[in-house]
């Protein structure tokens, strides 16, 4: 078999490519898919997260939903026009892309790309539908699900927000039952009760994935060549 290995993940070039609608890539960082119902506490994690560790960043999606207070374009999201949304579907620039709630939502690959390739680990926070599309096209991604301890305190979190009104929290508990069937799809579960809790076990998923041994060999070749002193 005709494999190439490259920053420890096996490419095989048989494997279909982008132009066939998949998008595979060697890398030295690690891609993470966190997906969760709207209140289940999600961004907050994540940007905690990225603010406890090191070279760990949030992945900016593209979106053509209107800016809200207090956000910023190329921080919190890209803000575009649906015509240029379209656009980049055509082009294919789109890892993956969905509609949620009247708006589209799509993480571009020429930028997971740049910032894996740079060993940086990188977080999606997208939902199930593109967490099914990042899986198939990168299968080595590691995918989260945040569940939120009871439907009282999903449905208290949205209230406590003060964004929506009754009308939309009820839409977002709605759909809040048509994401979380969708949990069994993902590799790990976080039940967000205590904050500092959930935040400590999302901690330790990403330090035990910079700790396996492909990763490590890849990260400290220089050392561990030098050290078992292979000729």
């Amino acid at each position: 078999m005709n494999n190439l290995v490259s920053f420890g993940i096996i490419y095989n070039p048989t494997y279909p490519t982008q132009s066939d609608d998949v998008y595979l890539m060697a890398t030295l960082g690690h891609l993470y898919i966190v997906s969760a119902p709207s209140g289940a506490g999600k961004t907050s994690l994540v940007n905690a997260l990225a603010e406890r560790l090191d070279n760990l960043q949030i992945s900016v999606s593209h979106t053509t939903r209107k800016k809200r207070v207090g956000e910023v374009d190329g921080v919190n999201y890209h803000f575009i026009s649906i015509e240029q949304f379209q656009k980049k579907i055509s082009d294919k620039a789109f890892l993956e892309y969905a509609e949620v709630f009247g708006n589209y939502y799509g993480t571009d690959h020429a930028d997971v790309e740049r910032l894996l390739c740079q060993g940086i680990d990188l977080i999606l926070e997208i939902d199930w539908q593109g967490a099914r599309q990042i899986r198939k096209a990168m299968p080595q991604a590691i995918s989260v699900f945040v569940l939120p301890p009871s439907l009282g305190a999903l449905h208290e979190r949205l209230t406590n927000r003060g964004q929506d009104d009754e009308t939309v929290i009820a839409k977002r508990m709605q759909a809040a039952n048509e994401e979380m069937i969708h949990y069994p799809e993902y590799q790990y579960l976080i039940i967000n009760d205590c904050f500092n809790t959930a935040l400590d076990e999302l901690e330790s998923l990403v330090i035990s994935h910079r700790l396996t041994l492909e990763t490590q060999q890849t990260n400290h070749s220089d050392l561990l060549n030098a050290l078992i002193q292979i000729q």
